[in-house]
């Protein structure tokens, strides 16, 4: 049997490498920018066409690199922040493993343009598919500048599989945001086909948050300090009130690295408990430094995920860290039985002695008295009775006998006008067949036996096919605001609203204007109150962010759903018979009256041979 096992040529095995470093755009993005800062810059510039598809370049000021290491670093395994293995216990740098650069020439057109701050001039490397084409000296300012085009062009099959531009920019955003917020020391910018997305100084960390997500996340921060022997702890989390129906504000940060960690955000989700309503997720920016040799990254190839050598101990420590920022602040109440808070004397008073109240009272006085044998009243502005006359006059007459019948006729009664009846005659009370059982269900009568109805689920269906008429059809109502909403919101909500403003126009919401973290909103539709825009908004938003639409059907049908969910009656809610009999009578009107825009059951029908078996 001949040999069948043979080693792969450099261009396939660094093709197959992309695979795992390069998944898309924002994995390159990532790639480069931890380059950056590595080689200790303090400005990056992020600019992208066409979501990264196009283009993708860094700019940075960093240490920049010589003629010969600029060459040295296309070749995979090539790297200069490791020597040996026991280097990979103590790292305090981001890319280690040598393959960033490798694979990113592997897939696509590479342009390279690096100084050294002792030389003169500095180097130009293009490499188009792991081949370099050119390497000549060029004039450059100090730093690199690394230019990658045509990404996956000799790869069409992974082409095809990126999303639409909409979907990867957001996969951009947030790898830049999980970076800058990562250093805040360093200046960043971020500018997408000529339009500057961010644009964030060098400042500390909650200047750093706060020039992301708008300046109203400032009022919503509690910080968090706590050092131990073990982890080192501070940042900030958000107010209970703030919480957020997704998880886009969770951000955990270890030796300055993202990362992402179920287990401590159960303790973080733990340190909430009771302040948080159901399905709600709350925002935290949180730094961990820890010593490197008690923690393992290297066990995922994007290296957001790390092992920890004593996970309990910081479990509990993070736990204990923020249960007590919450209660240090007012935020969550404290238990202390042996404090009374009521007994706190305010701070306006804390420093002025008591004083006894002064109570004038006139010891002589008599209401029984006679007039003219009474005193005058009080000296000082008490009770002071003139003209009365006798008391006993009160009651003359009553002990005379009344003679006589009394008349009837001549009394006269106040008028009791009926303008409805509370229970209706018995002949309404028997035409109505809808009830309502445990305001979640309505009840109807068949021929055949019940019809049971869940009427948030029925609700659902008749908005969502309304709301997907409106918007094909344009055919919405509004209703006018007599003042303006003005509400905030992060940089990439604003983006995905500018996303499905036109679709949401036309299920009735008019935008005055869309600012870079505001939004005015001049009307809204008729279904819903001036106070449920927000929440609704809010909901709308995140499940946005959880499905990533990628086209225009797609996002009509998102946005349906969305609505929908957000606006039908909820269980609990007590409806009248004539809301049971539209709710009725819209929901067998529809087209699909049986399920749900989630493909849940909406009715179930109990006939009269059900009913006959169970008192059998």
């Amino acid at each position: 049997m001949s040999d069948v096992i043979q080693l792969l040529p450099d261009h396939v095995a660094n093709q197959i490498a992309a695979g795992e470093v390069v998944q898309r755009p924002a994995s390159v993005i990532k790639e480069l920018l931890e380059n950056s800062i590595d080689a200790k810059a303090g400005k990056i510039q992020v600019i992208i066409k066409d979501a990264g598809k196009t283009l993708i370049q860094i700019i940075d000021n960093g240490v920049g690199m010589s003629n010969t290491d600029s060459r040295m670093s296309f070749e995979r395994h090539a790297t200069s922040k490791i020597k040996i293995a026991d280097d990979l216990f103590s790292l305090k740098t981001k890319g280690f493993r040598g393959e960033a650069l490798a694979s990113i020439a592997a897939i696509a057109h590479v342009e390279l343009k690096t100084k050294h701050e002792d030389d003169e001039i500095g180097s130009c490397i293009k490499v188009e598919g792991s081949k370099v084409v050119a390497q000549d000296p060029c004039v450059t300012p100090k730093g690199t500048c690394i230019s990658v085009k045509n990404l996956f062009y000799n790869i069409p099959a992974r082409r095809n599989f990126l999303k639409s531009d909409n979907v990867e920019s957001r996969h951009i955003i947030d790898e830049f945001q999980r970076v800058a917020l990562a250093h805040p020391d360093i200046s960043f910018s971020l500018i997408h086909n000529s339009s500057e997305l961010f644009q964030l100084p060098a400042s500390n960390y909650r200047q750093r948050i706060t020039n992301i997500f708008g300046g109203k996340t400032n009022e919503k921060l509690v910080p968090v300090e706590e050092e131990t022997e073990i982890v080192k702890i501070s940042g900030f989390v958000g107010k209970p009130e703030f919480a957020k129906k997704s998880r886009g504000e969770q951000f955990f940060f270890v030796n300055d690295r993202f990362i992402k960690s179920p287990y401590l955000n159960h303790a973080v989700q733990a340190s909430f408990e009771g302040l948080l309503k159901d399905r709600s997720y709350p925002s935290y920016f949180l730094y961990l430094n820890v010593d490197p040799k008690s923690i393992d990254i290297n066990i995922h190839p994007t290296k957001t995920e790390i092992k920890f050598d004593d996970e309990h101990s910081l479990y509990a420590i993070l736990k204990s860290a923020i249960k007590h920022s919450l209660g240090q602040f007012n935020v969550a109440p404290l238990l202390d039985f042996e404090r009374d808070s009521e007994l706190d004397t305010p701070y306006d008073f804390k420093n002025k002695s008591a004083e006894a109240p002064k109570v004038e009272v006139d010891r002589n006085f008599n209401p029984f008295q006679n007039e003219g044998s009474r005193n005058s009243g009080f000296s000082s502005g008490g009770y002071r009775k003139e003209n009365a006359t006798q008391w006993e006059s009160i009651y003359s007459g009553l002990q005379q006998e009344t003679s006589g019948d009394i008349d009837i006729k001549q009394i006269e009664f106040e008028s009791e006008e009926v303008t409805g009846k509370l229970f209706g005659t018995k002949e309404e009370q028997n035409e109505k067949s809808t009830f309502q059982l445990h305001k979640k269900y309505l009840v109807s009568t068949l021929k055949s036996g019940l019809l049971v109805i869940d009427q948030h689920r029925a609700h659902m269906r008749i908005l969502y096919e309304e709301f997907l008429k409106n918007i094909t059809a344009s055919a919405a109502v509004s209703q006018q605001l007599l003042f303006p909403l003005k509400l905030q919101f992060s940089h990439h909500e604003i983006v995905m609203l500018k996303d499905i403003k036109e679709s949401l126009e036309q299920t009735g919401f008019i935008f005055s204007e869309i600012g870079k973290d505001e939004v005015e909103i001049s009307g809204i539709p008729t279904l819903i109150s001036e106070s449920e825009v927000e929440i609704l908004l809010e909901h709308l938003l995140a499940d946005f962010e959880k499905e990533v639409p990628d086209n225009g059907f797609t996002q009509t049908d998102l946005l349906a759903k969305s609505l929908s969910n957000s606006m039908a009656v909820r269980p609990g809610t007590l409806l009248n018979y004539a809301e049971q009999q539209h709710i009725l009578n819209r929901l067998f009107a529809c087209k699909e009256p049986a399920l749900t825009p989630f493909n849940k059951t909406i009715f179930t029908t109990l006939t009269v041979d059900e009913l006959d078996k169970k008192f059998a």
